[in-house]
Parts: C-alpha cells; sequence; structure tokens
C-alpha cells in the first residue's frame, strides 16, 4: 500500500532547513515573504512558493506557530514550546509572550460539548500594547 503525500513524513530539503534556519535566528513572528527576503539577502535561491511550502508544512508538524496579522497576513514563529498554547502580541512591536490559557482551555471544551462537537481546535492570539511601547 503506498503512503499518500499529505500521510509522508516532511521532507528534510535544503529549503526547509534554510526556512528553518531563518526562523531559528528572531524571536518574531515573520510573514513569509519576509523570510524569503531575509534568504535572498542571505545568499539563498529559496522561491517564495518554496518557502509558502515549507512552513506550511512547519506548521502541520507543530514546528512552527502560526498567527494572523490584522490584515490576515500568517505570520510564523518558530514554537518555543511544545504543548497547546496561545499568545499575547504586541501590535506595536510585535513582541510576543506565550501563554497558557487554562479557564479558556475549559469554556471552549464546554462550548464544544454544550453543542455536540468534538475534535474542536482552536487559536487564540491577544494583542495590546507592551510595556515597552506604552
Amino acid at each position: 500500500m503506498a503512503v499518500s503525500r499529505v500521510d509522508a513524513a516532511p521532507r528534510d530539503t535544503r529549503q526547509r532547513r534554510a526556512v528553518a534556519g531563518v526562523l531559528a535566528t528572531t524571536d518574531e513572528f515573520r510573514s513569509a515573504q519576509d523570510i524569503h527576503q531575509l534568504l535572498r539577502d542571505a545568499g539563498e535561491t529559496v522561491g517564495l512558493a518554496t518557502v509558502y511550502r515549507a512552513l506550511q508544512a512547519m506548521a502541520d508538524a507543530g514546528e512552527v506557530d502560526v498567527v494572523r496579522a490584522e490584515g490576515g497576513e500568517a505570520r510564523y514563529r518558530r514554537c518555543e514550546t511544545a504543548h497547546h498554547h496561545h499568545h499575547l502580541i504586541c501590535r506595536s512591536c510585535g513582541a510576543t509572550v506565550e501563554v497558557d490559557g487554562p479557564a479558556f482551555e475549559k469554556w471552549a471544551d464546554a462550548v464544544a460539548r454544550e453543542h455536540g462537537y468534538a475534535d474542536v481546535i482552536h487559536t487564540l492570539e491577544l494583542t495590546g500594547t507592551c510595556a515597552d511601547c506604552r
């Protein structure tokens, strides 16, 4: 029986390693375009579509966190913790804090049960202005 591409482990390609290398150098969330430009600046020959594919594969594998900017653009950052968590993000400078939300988790589970849902996944990003930017 052949393994479908979706079920296969992500390939460890030169391009994926290059994307991972860029993410390892920053604690900020970055767009695919930002990462692509940083790669080009470093002399890497990686296409933008390849960067998008690598980031999606890394997100699917739980290797990177993904948040949506106010305009809807996906931004990526290397995961600092392996467990489920949420983010508090400064809308001025982009500083990010990973936070746990046990009360929110209980509420989300209760709402799902109340409506008969199972296998519910969610993301939560809180945005504000950090102490340094105030």
